[in-house]
């Protein structure tokens, strides 16, 4: 399996390029501002064919080349339908600071030609990977996390370190729903707090401690890290039945 992340745009967004292996197709998960380039170049430098953009939400800093890269591509992208409309209209999910700092530049946003739309516990046969998708809203309405098995492989990881382990179940792609030592922040529009508990509750707890997580913003972490040391996982439930399969 090969897995490449790089950070991007001045948000220090976390773009992931996911594939069974060099040469074969892959898919990209949140192509945010300035990461076409660092999508094109690994894409050359591996022999890759994107064919599905996922968006784990529809802020700015997470969707800003979606269109870009899925028209480049002829791939389709897909995204929750609750944060559907941020892909045309991102405006509408933005922070006052966020706003500040585009007023005045010459930007524009459209749906990519081909959008398809995610539900909760579907599952995504795409370039040779399974997808199971979980909606966890909190960060906002439409948020998502991404979870596939990690075949262990000579592809490797590149821009992780230390690279994803060789002996974990799955990954999981958490967007800006869990950090390494934090969770994603609740006060812009589209967020609510007592929604996010609820998400990393239901969603979070319940998975196995060696899934591998590779979040929207900073280093890669695990579930059972986070269920040890993440303060914001404290004082939520722990006797939850966990998640021990294998083959989700």
């Amino acid at each position: 399996m090969f897995i490449a992340g790089f950070p991007a745009g001045p948000w220090g967004t976390n773009c992931y390029v996911v594939a069974t292996g060099p040469g074969s197709e892959c898919v990209v998960i949140d192509p945010g501002k300035d990461s076409a380039a660092g999508v094109d170049q690994v894409v050359r430098e591996h022999r890759l064919k994107p064919v599905s953009v996922l968006v784990t939400h529809g802020h700015v800093d997470h969707m800003w080349c979606v269109a870009p890269v899925a028209g480049t591509y002829d791939a389709t992208a897909w995204i929750h339908p609750s944060d559907r409309h941020l892909l045309s209209d991102p405006m509408a999910g933005m922070s006052p600071e966020t706003t500040q700092m585009l007023l005045g530049g010459d930007y524009s946003w459209a749906e990519p030609d081909d959008v398809r739309e995610l539900s909760d516990l579907a599952e995504l046969e795409l370039a040779g990977l399974r997808f199971v998708v979980d909606h966890t809203p909190g960060h906002t309405e439409g948020s998502v996390t991404f979870r596939t098995p990690f075949l262990a492989s000579a592809g490797g990881t590149r821009g992780a370190e230390p690279p994803v382990r060789q002996d974990v179940s799955e990954v999981m792609f958490s967007g800006d729903l869990l950090f390494a030592g934090s969770i994603g922040r609740t006060d812009l529009p589209g967020g609510d707090h007592a929604t996010m508990l609820r998400s990393l509750t239901e969603k979070v707890l319940p998975l196995a401690d060696d899934i591998v997580v590779l979040p929207g913003h900073g280093e890669q972490t695990s579930i059972g890290r986070e269920r040890a040391t993440n303060p914001f996982l404290q004082d939520l439930p722990q006797d939850l039945p966990r998640d021990l399969t294998q083959d989700h």
